[in-house]
């Protein structure tokens, strides 16, 4: 059952409850977000991505990546369906790894103007050459538990 608390933040949401179709591209997705509900506090939020897709911007050619997004939240949080459709938006939209990735942090950095957000995109093989992209807004703030992201460097067949 919600809580009381949380009606009020839900309730100014368009997206989620609803039946929402995924976006044509990344700049028309819609991206939400509600009050975090312990502004107090510290803590890590993890969103891992493990099957990401986009598109070779110049082949056309499906294009994969693991993404693991970490913030500490300020007064906002991400509201899940809307990332998830945001991300989903990057389907059909041609960009190179490191503009996808930066992208992506770029637009949550503004949207949630967080204490602290990296993003790690683990891109698979093109042309026999996996391209990882990482990036940060500067140092993590004290006493916040920073786990690894969890993802294996790539390693080939063996």
């Amino acid at each position: 059952m919600p809580t009381a608390k949380a009606r009020p933040a839900a309730a100014s949401l368009k997206q989620l409850g609803t039946t929402t179709a995924l976006p044509s591209t990344p700049a028309e997705a819609l991206l939400e977000r509600i009050p975090d509900p312990h502004p107090d506090k510290r803590y890590l939020a993890r969103f891992a991505v493990p099957e990401f897709t986009t598109l070779c911007p110049i082949t056309g050619q499906p294009d994969f990546a693991h993404l693991v997004i970490d913030y500490v939240p300020g007064r906002w949080l991400v509201e899940s369906k809307s990332l998830k459709l945001y991300l989903g938006a990057f389907r059909n939209h041609g960009a190179f790894h490191e503009d996808c990735t930066l992208s992506i942090a770029g637009r949550l950095e503004i949207l949630l103007k967080p204490r602290w957000l990296r993003i790690a995109g683990y891109w698979y093989p093109r042309g026999g050459i996996p391209i990882d992209v990482f990036w940060q807004t500067g140092a993590p703030p004290r006493g916040v538990w920073i786990p690894d992201t969890g993802v294996a460097p790539y390693r080939g067949r063996g």
